[in-house]
């Protein structure tokens, strides 16, 4: 038996057959009492604030992979929500098919382009792959600020002028605003699972020794490539995605919120809400815009957001590495002992 087999192999049973089911089954269950309680209690602000951070989870999911699975700082990830963002919208206003056609368009685009992203990740790691993927999200912000997103007009770019301009048109099915948050929590729901999935089961694993050591990795029989061009890949379809439904949830995007001080943005506030747990990306989303909602509604400056967030992300680095979501998940932990060692036997 191979290293490989004797690392990754015996503990595979024991996932798939019992810890698996049980922890995926933590996603859709959990995300259906959130999206059920918002929709009951929101108003239109709001739910409109909760859609987007519903949307913008799925991108935070993607970072959770490469920063927690694999220790590498990807700074590009709000470029990308862009890139699925782009597609969407050019393929719903160019051809119109049903709009989860144009959404995993979007989706595929953008995976394709984190694959591209994550090219210099194969030599480099730590503050140089940092810096070059900063950079590429500042080339994103020059591309997109010259050529905006498509809003229905003719040509490759799309660009319409003056009153030809056109909304992307939502689902049939989810046309209102509560339908629609439904809709996008249904996509982020699938979204959590498949990145909880290859968390739990073998890529998981490869991933794990892969963070260790690439000599490591390779000793016991990971193929470092391949894996690690399957990390970006996935990032890139879960930020597509995220783009793809925001898109959906306003009609139109503005390039000028797609600027890298975004993708940092994202990545502080994906540490603050958790990389190792994966309701970490649904609070990092409700942080990234429902704080931001909530400072409008009470008609403070934007800009104390920065301060707040900053706050938070020393806090997160000095004491809480794991962020809020394990912070709960110590609370969580602790509740469930203290109550199974008071059950009588």
């Amino acid at each position: 038996m191979s290293i490989q087999q004797q690392t990754i192999a015996p503990s595979a049973e024991g996932i798939s057959m019992v810890r698996l089911p049980k922890q995926l089954l933590q996603v859709p269950v959990t995300m259906l009492i959130f999206s059920i309680a918002v929709a009951c209690l929101a108003n239109s602000f709001w739910l409109s604030a909760a859609t987007s951070a519903v949307a913008l989870s799925l991108s935070v999911a993607g970072l959770a992979i490469l920063y927690g699975q694999l220790g590498l700082v990807s700074l590009c990830q709000f470029a990308l929500v862009g890139v699925g963002g782009w597609v969407t919208l050019r393929i719903g206003h160019a051809f119109h098919p049903p709009f989860e056609v144009s959404l995993l368009a979007g989706a595929i685009v953008a995976s394709v382009v984190g694959l591209a992203f994550g090219v210099p990740a194969l030599r480099l790691r730590g503050l140089y792959l940092a810096l070059v993927t900063l950079m590429l999200a500042g080339a994103f912000q020059i591309v997109i600020s010259a050529w905006g997103f498509p809003d229905g007009g003719p040509g490759f770019l799309g660009r319409a002028d003056g009153s030809g301009r056109a909304m992307l048109a939502r689902p049939v099915m989810a046309d209102g605003e509560v339908a629609y948050f439904l809709y996008v929590c249904t996509f982020a729901a699938i979204g959590l699972l498949i990145a909880q999935w290859h968390k739990l089961a073998r890529p998981g694993r490869a991933w794990a020794l892969i963070r260790k050591g690439e000599t490591v990795a390779i000793a016991s029989g990971v193929n470092v490539l391949i894996y690690k061009a399957w990390a970006f890949a996935l990032s890139g379809f879960l930020a597509g995605l995220a783009g793809g439904l925001l898109a959906g949830n306003v009609g139109q995007l503005d390039g000028r919120a797609f600027g890298a001080f975004e993708s940092l943005n994202l990545f502080a506030l994906a540490i603050v809400g958790g990389v190792f747990n994966w309701y970490g990306a649904v609070i990092a989303g409700m942080l990234l815009r429902a704080v931001p909602a909530l400072l409008t509604d009470l008609g403070i400056d934007g800009y104390v957001m920065i301060g707040i967030f900053g706050v938070a992300l020393f806090h997160a680095l000095a004491t809480a590495p794991s962020g809020i979501a394990g912070q709960i998940s110590v609370l969580i932990a602790r509740f469930g002992g203290g109550f199974s060692r008071r059950r009588p036997r």
